[in-house]
């Protein structure tokens, strides 16, 4: 753990995730490499000032600045969004950031266009939940803008461990290779051209699984309204253990930079 950090462990459960608090950093970075990975997801890798960097959740949240124009001050102005640093490479210095591509949102327009050589602001992660990997299995359900969590969670897990994956993308084209040593079993739910967020497909793929028996992390992050559901659904129908769980709204119908914890109790306060 860096210095920068400090941890506040809740009680003896073995189980129940950490939070750990970074020391909050501006930074300007480079586009070292820009990458299609399907027709709705784009992948951006960023260098340079990155010593100390410190991400330790495979949910954190960084700042990103994308130019706005001048306001009427003279001063450069910037529209902020949060999103999953995918991928961190002390080795290399080098940060990777997967953007769905979906309304015409300053950061869309900004992976769209973006090339080699640009430069970034970035700020953060000011904080992590640091999620044990011994529970008997993991269940990981979201969107487009939840599926770089889901990808670094996979990532991170050690090989034995066990994941359900359910994902939904607009069609086959949209789904990844996940890169992981666990033992996955992925349903992809498809939106076939309907608008993201009304299709109800991750609750009916949810009810429709044969999911493993034990203790269960289960983390869900997609449209609000529709995390909201899944939570009630999970917490009603699965047996879910509140301490046990994390659903967020990464978006919302209708509304712009949002972000949206969704857990009825404090575990959580302070990291999103």
């Amino acid at each position: 753990m860096s210095d920068s950090a400090t941890a506040a462990v809740s009680d003896n459960d073995p189980l129940a995730p950490r939070r750990v608090r970074h020391e909050p950093r501006r930074r300007a970075l480079t586009v070292t490499r820009v990458d299609r990975l399907t027709p709705h997801m784009i992948r951006v890798t960023l260098g340079g000032d990155l010593e100390g960097f410190t991400s330790l959740g495979f949910d954190d949240h960084v700042k990103l600045f994308f130019p706005n124009g001048i306001a009427p001050n003279g001063e450069p102005q910037n529209d902020a969004r949060d999103y999953t640093p995918r991928r961190y490479d002390p080795k290399t210095q080098t940060l990777e950031i997967d953007f769905a591509i979906h309304d015409a949102g300053p950061a869309t327009r900004w992976a769209s266009e973006v090339k080699a050589g640009q430069t970034l602001n970035i700020g953060g992660p000011r904080g992590s939940m640091i999620v044990p990997t011994g529970y008997d299995w993991h269940l990981l359900m979201g969107d487009e803008t939840g599926i770089p969590a889901i990808s670094r969670r996979l990532m991170e897990l050690p090989a034995g461990a066990r994941a359900v994956v359910i994902a939904e993308v607009d069609g086959p084209a949209d789904e990844l290779k996940f890169e992981t040593q666990a033992n996955i079993s992925v349903t992809w739910v498809h939106r076939n051209g309907a608008e993201a967020g009304t299709t109800g497909g991750l609750s009916k793929a949810l009810k429709a699984a044969t999911l493993p028996k034990g203790n269960y992390y289960a983390w869900v992050a997609c449209e609000s309204l529709v995390a909201k559901a899944l939570r009630a659904q999970l917490l009603a129908d699965l047996g879910a253990n509140k301490r046990y769980m994390r659903c967020a709204g990464y978006w919302r119908r209708g509304a712009v930079a949002v972000h949206d914890p969704i857990n009825d109790d404090n575990y959580y306060d302070g990291i999103d």
